[in-house]
């Protein structure tokens, strides 16, 4: 009988996570170099991204290297396209155009629809 109530909390759990996680907002930040090819791919494809699994749950802020340095320095970006989720944590990083989706997904903490 333990063994049951055990198992029950654990799936309420489970579903209390997966509803904070439709609920949360996400703050997503997109460092750029200059708007070049791959830069202009990562925005389109995130912004996609982000309609599709996240409206109305986000915000996304673009940050050219070039023209704000400083904040580039201070999250010690190497690469650009670099996407940077700082809510909810954990704080990840993604680098490149953003055109793989399940990656990107999955470096949201997100999962694909099919999946659900």
């Amino acid at each position: 009988m333990a063994r049951k109530a055990i198992a029950t909390e654990s799936a309420k759990s489970f579903a209390q996570s997966i509803e904070q996680t439709a609920s949360e907002r996400y703050l997503l930040r997109l460092y750029i170099s200059g708007m070049t090819p791959a830069a202009t791919r990562a925005i389109a494809n995130l912004k996609k991204i982000c309609e599709e699994h996240l409206a109305g749950r986000y915000d996304l802020e673009i940050v050219d290297v070039y023209q704000q340095p400083v904040l580039a320095k201070d999250e010690q970006i190497l690469a650009a396209p670099t996407l940077i989720k700082k809510l909810p944590l954990p704080l990840r990083r993604l680098i490149g155009d953003m055109s793989n989706k399940d990656r990107v997904l999955l470096g949201l903490d997100l999962r694909p629809k099919e999946a659900r």
